[in-house]
């Protein structure tokens, strides 16, 4: 889990009610960031500052949140949170926490009624732990859907999902919220979970090829975001290396993937000291990332009148 790595705590708020929440990844003193986006249709906050040619380096929290822009407002909460703990950016004014963003689409199941606000951040920071943390509908998952390219009506349900990969003494841990339009698949290429017809079949298994459906999936309803930490000692735009390699790991585990209906990003932070070549950290966090993405279908529960692995 992305916990594995020493001094991150991830916590979550969630609205079972109106199938909505958020999470947030805490860090510890002098953590480093980097992002990418590669699907075309991201809802985000202060993601131009982790560009590998912009100054600012630190990062204090990472909000992961549902109800499309308007759970951006979680955000706030999450700095309130921060600030009553004296850590942010340091100006002679005060310290000023950064916290970048990103948002799924999450308002066509359940009630609609309620989105993630500053209180629902502010809970998840209270909440934040450094053990063992809960997967699938919770947090920023709890109303995540999958499999949407030939319509709603035959989607599955997504959710959180983490894992961790250990060599030696780097660690690399990854956090996934899955809300793709595209389908989830198996460490061999298979459906895992994704479309299906009214018997309970996969629709690729049935011959229907991915061809997404036009007036039936719709514009901006989907997004896949994974946060990967390490211990690993590295600079900005080396994480911003990471971040482009772990689309890699999307591509492994969804099809389509980065398309026009998802927003998908990437962060990469680093806290640490251990010394490690690029291009393993990378190899790491490409299996980090497409493992956590099949395990928040897996640890997914139907919910909504959607139909989840996970019972």
């Amino acid at each position: 889990m992305l916990t594995s790595v020493p001094g991150f705590k991830v916590g979550h708020f969630t609205d079972s009610r109106d199938m909505t929440g958020c999470t947030v990844i805490l860090c510890p003193p002098e953590t480093r960031g980097s992002c990418e986006v590669r699907g075309a249709s991201p809802g985000s906050r202060e993601l131009a500052l982790l560009a590998p040619d912009k100054k600012m380096s630190e990062v204090h929290a990472v909000l992961l949140t549902g109800g499309s822009a308007f759970g951006l407002a979680a955000a706030d909460g999450v700095m309130k949170w921060l600030e009553e703990h004296d850590i942010g950016y340091a100006t002679p004014w005060g310290r000023v926490p950064i916290v970048p963003a990103a948002v799924i689409f999450d308002l066509n199941i359940g009630r609609n009624s309620g989105r993630p606000d500053s209180k629902g951040g502010y809970r998840a920071c209270v909440d934040a732990s450094a053990g063992a943390m809960e997967e699938g509908n919770v947090g920023a998952g709890t109303g995540a859907t999958i499999g949407k390219w030939d319509g709603m009506e035959f989607r599955m349900k997504g959710g959180v999902g983490s894992a961790s990969m250990k060599e030696g003494k780097l660690i690399v841990g990854a956090l996934a919220v899955v809300n793709a339009v595209g389908d989830v698949l198996d460490e061999k290429g298979d459906v895992l979970a994704g479309s299906r017809d009214e018997a309970g079949r996969f629709r690729v298994a049935a011959g229907r090829r991915r061809m997404l459906a036009q007036g039936a999936v719709f514009e901006q309803t989907n997004t896949t975001l994974v946060v990967a930490a390490t211990n690993a000692e590295m600079d900005k735009i080396s994480l911003h290396r990471i971040c482009q390699r772990m689309h890699d790991g999307f591509a492994r585990a969804i099809a389509p993937v980065h398309s026009s209906y998802d927003g998908d990003t990437a962060f990469a932070l680093s806290n640490g000291r251990v010394k490690a070549d690029l291009d393993v950290i990378a190899e790491m966090a490409i299996a980090a990332t497409s493992e956590s993405i099949r395990r928040g279908v897996r640890a997914a529960r139907t919910a909504g009148g959607v139909p989840g692995l996970g019972g």
